[in-house]
Parts: C-alpha cells; sequence; structure tokens
C-alpha cells in the first residue's frame, strides 16, 4: 500500500491525513546541500576576484537586492510545489504596488488601509489564477501567461502610466534601515527572512503544507486519500497572491514610489531563484529555505558580475545557463525516480 492510499485501519497514526503529514514532512526534507554548495562555491570565487566582495555594505546591498524577488518566490515555490508555475507574479505584484500606492497618494485612503488593499487585490489574481486551474482545468502555465498581460494592463491604464510619488512614510518603513556591526540592513530583509521562517514552518509543521506535497508528488492519490485538492490549489493561489502583495510594500519601500513598469522581467527571476533553489518542477519535491538560498545565488552572481565590470547582458547570459543546468538536474533526478 502507498503513503496516500487509504487504509483499512481507523488507527489515529494510520489515518490518510497522518499518511499524508508524514510524506509531506518526508519530501520537505528535501536536501538543499547542493544549493548550498553553489552559493558558498560563488562566494568563494568573487570574494577572490573582488576585494569589496565580502565587505559589510556590499553584503547588505545584495540582501537589499534579492528582497523583491525573494519574496515573490516564496509564492512561486508553493505552486510549482504542486507542480504548476506562476508567469503572473512580477505583473501582480506591480498591480498590488499601484492600487496601494494611488489609492493612499491620489485618494487620500489612509496607509495601512491602501496596504490591505493592494494586498487583497493581488490575492484576487491569485483567485482567479487558482478558479481557471482547477475549475477549468487549464494548465497554469497559460492561465499565469494569461493573466499577466491582463495584470500589466490593468496596471497600465489604472496608472495612466504615471509613477506615483511621494507614498505616506508607513508604506516605505521596511526601507528604513538599523545597524549590525556597523553595517546597515534594511527592514525589508527581516520582514523577507520572517516570511521564509512562516512558510517554512508552514510546509513542513503543518497539514495544510502536508497536503500540498501530496498534491504536488500524486495527485490523484492525494484525492484518494480525501485531500479536497481543488480546495488546496486555489488556496495555495490566494495564498501566493497575497504573497506578491507583500512584495509590492517592499518595492515601495525600496524605490519610494509606485512604478508601474516594475516587475516585468520578475516572473522570471522568481522561478530561477525557485529552480536554482533545488524545487522540482514536477511538483512534491523542494524546500523554501532552498528557494531562499536560490535567491542568494541569483543576487551573489549579479553584484559578483558587476563588481567584475562585466555587461549586463553577460550577466543576463550566465543567469540562462544556470537555469539550465538545475533544470537539467531536475530532469534526470525525476527520470531516475521514475525508474
Amino acid at each position: 500500500m502507498t503513503a496516500l492510499e487509504i487504509p483499512a485501519s481507523t488507527d489515529r497514526t494510520t489515518t490518510p491525513f497522518a499518511r499524508a503529514l508524514q510524506a509531506g514532512r518526508a519530501v520537505a526534507g528535501y536536501s538543499v546541500a547542493g544549493p548550498v554548495a553553489a552559493l558558498v562555491l560563488a562566494m568563494l570565487f568573487f570574494t577572490l576576484e573582488s576585494g569589496q566582495f565580502l565587505q559589510g555594505p556590499n553584503l547588505s546591498l545584495i540582501l537589499q537586492q534579492v528582497v523583491e524577488v525573494g519574496v515573490l518566490a516564496i509564492g512561486q515555490t508553493l505552486i510549482i510545489l504542486t507542480a504548476g508555475i506562476d508567469l503572473s507574479c512580477g505583473a501582480v505584484m506591480a498591480f498590488g504596488m499601484i492600487v496601494m500606492t494611488k489609492l493612499a497618494v491620489l485618494s487620500g485612503v489612509p496607509a495601512i488601509p491602501a496596504v490591505l488593499l493592494g494586498i487583497g487585490a493581488a490575492a484576487a489574481f491569485g483567485l482567479v489564477n487558482g478558479m481557471f486551474v482547477t475549475k477549468i482545468r487549464l494548465p497554469a502555465f497559460i492561465v499565469t501567461l494569461g493573466t499577466f498581460n491582463i495584470a500589466m494592463a490593468i496596471v497600465h491604464i489604472y496608472s495612466n502610466e504615471q509613477t506615483i510619488a511621494n507614498p505616506p512614510s508607513l508604506m516605505t518603513f521596511f526601507g528604513r534601515t538599523f545597524s549590525v556591526g556597523g553595517t546597515d540592513i534594511t527592514y525589508a530583509v527581516v520582514l523577507m527572512l520572517a516570511l521564509y521562517a512562516v512558510a517554512w514552518y508552514a510546509l513542513t509543521q503543518t497539514g495544510w503544507g502536508s497536503h500540498v506535497y501530496a498534491a504536488g508528488n500524486n495527485p490523484e492519490a492525494a484525492r484518494l486519500s480525501g485531500i479536497r485538492t481543488d480546495r488546496l490549489l486555489i488556496s495555495v493561489y490566494v495564498v501566493a497572491g497575497a504573497i506578491y502583495g507583500l512584495a509590492a510594500l517592499l518595492l515601495v519601500a525600496r524605490t519610494q514610489v509606485g512604478d508601474p513598469n516594475a516587475g516585468q522581467t520578475d516572473n522570471l527571476d522568481s522561478i530561477t531563484a525557485v529552480v536554482l533553489g533545488g524545487t522540482s518542477l514536477f511538483g512534491g519535491r523542494g524546500n523554501v529555505i532552498g528557494t531562499l538560498i536560490g535567491a542568494l545565488i541569483v543576487g551573489v552572481f549579479r553584484n559578483g558580475l558587476v563588481l567584475m565590470g562585466v555587461s549586463s547582458v553577460y550577466q543576463i547570459l550566465i543567469t540562462g545557463i544556470l537555469v539550465i543546468l538545475a533544470v537539467s538536474v531536475d530532469q534526470l533526478r525525476h527520470r531516475k525516480e521514475r525508474g
């Protein structure tokens, strides 16, 4: 009998829920040794190439630069764990950012309600994505490609192509800094790490997280074990959308404006972070901590190449090569597991 089959016994330790919980925790422990090794090697290389790399201000800069994509990648991880993918995340983030800044600056809505409405608007896009994926059974790739274009169009229409400046100070709080050992760290970095901690806990220590892994690993077996897979998938897309809304807030805090052109390539960057972190594109395997490491790998490479004076074109080239290598490893591992 497989881990997700409904057992004959009614003993508490052999219920479908308990089995799904155990299975989820097992795959949540998916090794991050590879991504960690890649990060360490990259840091060693750039340390040897540039004396500035390991200096506190530069490391702080790397963390600040990965905050936006790092938070987007949390939501992207949740969706990829269910064997889906979200191409709309950057555009949804931009939409949430324009909603919250325009409401606060041009409509006079207090900062906190404006932020909550921006996060809610992003979550609403997640709900739309989830409904199309579960109710109409469209591939996530097609649905989110469509909502990417819709969100970008709405951003430009709603903003009138105008950058919204001077958001209230509450919206820019996470752009402020505090000192650690003489190095300034933004509160946005703290929030990003806190979100990763919450995501790790949700995925590894709760029944919801175990069901996410189970549905991604074998959706039919998960359904037969009693997991309401459609409701689960919708919840994943909604939660991911809300996370994109939080990324929007952090982007406002960093840039101090609501920019309708923001986030256009962040969808690809978030997927890059997830893949480099070891999460399988086939679903059911991965760890959100690996995603954080993957985001740091991207940040380290881009920062190190800038310090070396490498053109931005080659930075994109190298990032693309890293993604292909990571996906190739994932494909080979998947084939080996299938026999």
